[in-house]
């Protein structure tokens, strides 16, 4: 069993979600609010080190025709550099619905949920293929 960590990657806030490669179902874990990289960087390694994933997932967003943005950008290069700095290997996984199927209250806080919906279609796609 190998412990599997999906992120949904925001310059704000970063939604973490948990699952593992046996039950292959996803679970919120936490949302990551530092003010810098630094201290985004710090947090992160700390659930890291906690959970020690085989395997990290990052939300990748594109418009709906398929086309990349800037935050495709954004989050290709935090996937490279949670690859670099924790040498955990790293998958992108199109993520352009994920927020839109939470039902949630205005201004509460859903990046966990969305993170994990993210692994849970990483961990779906990786038991049809």
């Amino acid at each position: 069993m190998e412990t599997v960590l999906g992120f949904d990657f925001g310059l704000k806030r970063i939604g973490v979600a948990v699952g593992n490669t046996v039950l292959r179902q996803a679970q919120p874990l936490a949302v990551i609010r530092a003010a810098t990289n630094d201290g985004k960087f710090a947090e992160l390694g700390a659930l890291i080190r906690e959970w020690q994933p085989a395997l990290c997932v990052v939300g990748l967003p594109r418009h709906p025709d398929g086309a990349e943005h800037e935050m495709t950008v954004r989050c290709r290069r935090f996937a490279n550099q949670l690859h670099g700095r924790f040498d955990v290997p790293t998958v992108l996984v199109d993520e352009r619905y994920s927020s839109a199927v939470i039902s949630h209250q205005r201004g509460e806080t859903i990046d966990d949920r969305a993170a994990a919906i993210i692994l849970q279609q990483y961990f779906d796609d990786e038991s049809q293929s």
